[in-house]
């Protein structure tokens, strides 16, 4: 996508940066040979040194996952030993991960700030809700922007629906957590209410049937899309974001999930197998053509962000920021994943108002998991931590809380500060 976007958003220098010399590498030479080929003028490079990977650079568009997958699989497998839903962003495998990133990503803040400090960073890394509550904690006046593309997505299917082209032919109220959100407005471009006909979907199909265009996905994403039926049905007046389903329907997320074949499991073997075969082959073929490489939505939306912010287009994105009165009976300080208006100043929040209470009551409980979580890594909490776990709507109670995060604790002692 930047390579593709570089006729409205000119680019100069791409570095990789990363702390896996072995894994990188795969990756970098492939993208070497397509960057060459499709854009000799661009000067690309790959390092492992940060002074070298982050000095005068403008954008650091990060997505990082400290353990990589074999710390994802343990966050998937241990909670279902417990009866406990194993997912990589929700529930307790969440809160592990979330206490990984939060010093990946607090370093690389630290990186850009000895380095280029004027540079933005644009952060993709999960789970984003607990990353940007840190961040906003610990630290406060960085130039970093928390963004997820799962409502992008969903947007994308929503404008298929209703026979438009993608995500930018929409206009929507939405307010939330990240993962963790309701759609209360969508219209197109000229003011039409869309929401009826995206209702009448999702009360019989969820996110799949006809007009959703989900060939490309894996059957347990289309299970995923398709479940949103039973989430909307709990509140008609909104349109969900399909995460909700972990916090709505975990018993259901348990009885179908095979706890010795999660999802990380389902990556390795397709997604991640194929991304670094292809780069192989690449690298082995000295050539990038007839590979079917093409930029996708995630790309998309974070290149357009960069754009807005270098050349002041006031585009519409959806952005995790803090709150203060935009989501207006809602806690202060929570940060909260909504519509805001992006310029070279930075973004401006579009209020959504006052939100029902089945909402709000879930957004109090959830926050208080996140705010918890960080508090747990600031202050080395074990106490904190179990509170965590406890007041996650996906584990039953305390007893099981406890269990879960002792065996949390075993397998982050690489990762995690050490809980007191």
């Amino acid at each position: 996508m930047l390579l593709q976007g570089r006729g409205k958003f000119p680019i100069n220098r791409i570095t990789l940066y990363d702390n896996d010399p072995e894994r990188q590498e795969v990756i970098a030479k492939a993208c070497a040979i397509y960057v060459h080929e499709n854009a000799p003028e661009i000067e690309f490079s790959y390092t492992t040194d940060p002074e070298v990977a982050f000095s005068g650079i403008d954008f650091v568009l990060a997505q990082i996952r400290v353990g990589k997958y074999d710390m994802r699989d343990k966050d998937e497998k241990i909670p279902l030993r417990y009866g406990v839903l194993g997912q990589e962003t929700c529930g307790p495998g969440g809160i592990a991960y979330g206490l990984r990133s939060i010093g990946g990503v607090i370093g690389i803040l630290d990186y850009m700030e000895k380095y280029s400090p004027n540079a933005w960073m644009l952060n993709y890394s999960n789970p984003a809700a607990i990353v940007a509550e840190a961040t906003r904690r610990l630290r406060p006046h960085s130039k970093i922007i928390n963004i997820c593309d799962m409502p992008i997505a969903l947007m994308d299917i929503m404008a298929s629906i209703c026979g438009l082209h993608d995500h930018k032919d929409l206009v929507v109220g939405y307010y939330g957590l990240n993962h963790f959100g309701w759609w209360w407005k969508i219209e197109d471009k000229q003011g039409h209410d869309l929401m009826p006909t995206i209702k009448a979907h999702m009360a019989k199909n969820g996110y799949a049937g006809e007009g959703s265009d989900l060939a490309f996905v894996d059957e347990s994403w289309l299970q995923t899309f398709k479940k949103a039926k039973d989430v909307y049905a709990l509140d008609p007046n909104t349109i969900p974001n399909t995460y909700l389903k972990y916090y709505l329907f975990p018993d259901y997320v348990v009885a179908h999930t095979d706890p010795n074949h999660t999802r990380t499991d389902e990556v390795r073997e397709g997604r991640e197998k194929k991304v670094f075969g292809t780069a192989r082959q690449i690298i082995e073929k000295g050539t990038s053509q007839g590979f079917g490489l093409k930029a996708d939505a995630h790309s998309e939306y974070i290149v357009d962000l960069a754009r807005a912010l270098a050349e002041n287009t006031r585009e519409r994105f959806m952005l995790i920021v803090p709150n203060h009165g935009a989501v207006e009976n809602f806690d202060p300080t929570a940060m909260v994943e909504i519509p805001c208006i992006v310029g070279s100043d930075g973004f401006e929040k579009i209020c959504q108002g006052s939100i029902p209470q089945f909402q709000k009551g879930m957004m109090e409980q959830q926050v208080s998991v996140e705010k918890l979580a960080v508090s747990a890594w600031i202050d080395h909490s074990y106490q904190e931590l179990w509170q965590a776990l406890t007041l996650s709507k996906t584990v039953p109670s305390a007893s099981v809380a406890k269990q879960v995060l002792d065996d949390l604790i075993e397998a982050n002692k690489k990762f995690w500060p050490e809980l007191r």
